[in-house]
């Protein structure tokens, strides 16, 4: 079945203002990439999607403008979807603590999308620069697989800054335990499982113990250090935001949720990575590496349905245009559709799905339409010419009806996707 033709006035001006790209390998020059430089001029932060974890060449894209960004722009932190709490010994490997090889150990138990190699960029990178590469990461704990990354190392803040917090603590900890896993979709099957008294206990501990951290915001600082009072504080929210994630995604699951209540997970990513900014050196410029669907900056509904308002709403909320989601696409090849299954290690098996051809109306048919193959758009200068742009966007292998030009400031489109080499079951 041949490919979709879109020859709308979108199309029309993506046919002359697509910039070619030249190489998907992160080892070949980097001179392609240099519009980017002019683009992103006067940006913060620049959030790097896909429509799909897993996929080989936005991996690669991702690392190839990671070190463009990098080494050519001047831009000193990484954020990726990555737990906040478990980032911070991330970030200590990259400034060149341990020996490379530790890495693994770091990552051991965690979901393989793509982190290995911009980690190891960065620690090579920073081993000879002037101003090193910060890691950061931005998301609950585990991803929603366990709230103990948060609570462990909360709950030693606690025994020496108010021990008289510590049965509620150790509390909360021992209901984590029972179900918690290296992935939301093994937490979250184990949470549902759970006695509503357990699960009812475990949400008023975690809210019982976040108003006491704000009350007793003087008397904490008053015996610690203010910075450690402000990681204790956002890895208990950390917690709090993933406890609710459980209740949202159980809802889901039966189809009696709350209208787009996973969206708490969103909000704690963009809170984090503008915590991280407010921690920082007032001139640090971020990649943000995430899915398409969290970067975009519009609400997400399928089928008229309001499902989440995504941290690139929120993002761009607080820091305007400042703030690019440049979205990571393909027009043809195979996607990773992630299939439930609590017996396989992640909870999920990958499904090596082909792609149909693009629809009328998508992005990616308008991509096609101009045969360029590797390229981007710069959707900002389309937004200034008041064209009527894409109203769809793939969303692993459907589509998520959106308008484009809204949802996104860039559009990065590869000719073809494969599913990468990574330690998944495959279905």
């Amino acid at each position: 079945m041949p490919a979709a033709t879109d020859h709308t006035p979108f199309a029309d001006w993506l046919h002359g203002h697509a910039i070619p790209l030249s190489h998907v390998d992160p080892a070949a020059p980097l001179d392609d990439l240099e519009p980017l430089r002019d683009i992103l001029d006067g940006v913060r932060v620049v959030a790097l999607g896909e429509h799909s974890h897993f996929i080989a060449e936005f991996v690669q894209m991702r690392q190839r403008i990671l070190q463009f960004l990098v080494e050519r722009c001047g831009f000193t932190v990484l954020a990726f979807e990555y737990g906040f709490s478990e980032g911070f010994p991330l970030d200590a490997w990259a400034q060149g603590q341990g020996t490379d090889d530790d890495l693994a150990a770091h990552l051991q138990g965690t979901i393989p999308i793509g982190l290995q190699e911009p980690l190891r960029f960065i620690r090579r990178h920073n081993s000879t620069a002037t101003t090193p590469v910060r890691f950061a990461g931005i998301d609950i704990p585990a991803a929603g697989g366990s709230l103990l990354p948060s609570l462990a190392p909360v709950t030693d803040y606690l025994r020496e800054i108010d021990p008289e917090t510590l049965p509620m603590a150790q509390a909360a900890m021992t209901i984590a335990e029972s179900f918690a896993g290296d992935s939301a979709a093994v937490a979250a099957p184990a949470w549902a499982r759970l006695a509503t008294t357990e699960q009812d206990t475990l949400s008023a501990l975690l809210a019982r113990l976040l108003i006491r951290f704000r009350s007793l915001k003087p008397l904490y600082l008053s015996r610690g250090e203010p910075h450690s009072y402000d990681i204790a504080l956002r890895r208990l929210e950390g917690a709090c935001h993933g406890d609710y994630t459980f209740r949202a995604m159980a809802g889901l699951f039966t189809g009696d949720g709350l209208t787009a209540d996973t969206s708490a997970r969103d909000l704690y990513m963009a809170e984090s990575l503008l915590w991280h900014l407010n921690h920082l050196e007032p001139d640090a410029r971020v990649v943000l590496a995430a899915h398409n669907a969290h970067i975009q900056k519009t609400p997400i509904a399928f089928a008229g349905h309001l499902t989440g308002l995504p941290m690139g709403q929120h993002l761009h909320n607080a820091l305007g245009d400042a703030y690019f989601a440049l979205g990571l696409t393909s027009p043809s090849g195979h996607t990773a559709e992630m299939r439930r299954d609590e017996k396989a290690p992640f909870g999920f098996t990958i499904d090596d799905t082909p792609l149909a051809p693009p629809e009328p109306g998508s992005i990616e048919a308008a991509f096609a339409d101009t045969g360029l193959g590797l390229g981007m758009a710069d959707l900002r200068r389309a937004r200034t010419e008041n064209l009527h742009g894409p109203d769809r966007i793939r969303l692993q292998s459907v589509y998520l009806h959106t308008a484009v030009l809204d949802a996104f400031d860039g559009i990065l489109s590869t000719p073809a996707s494969s599913i990468a080499d990574v330690d998944v079951a495959q279905s």
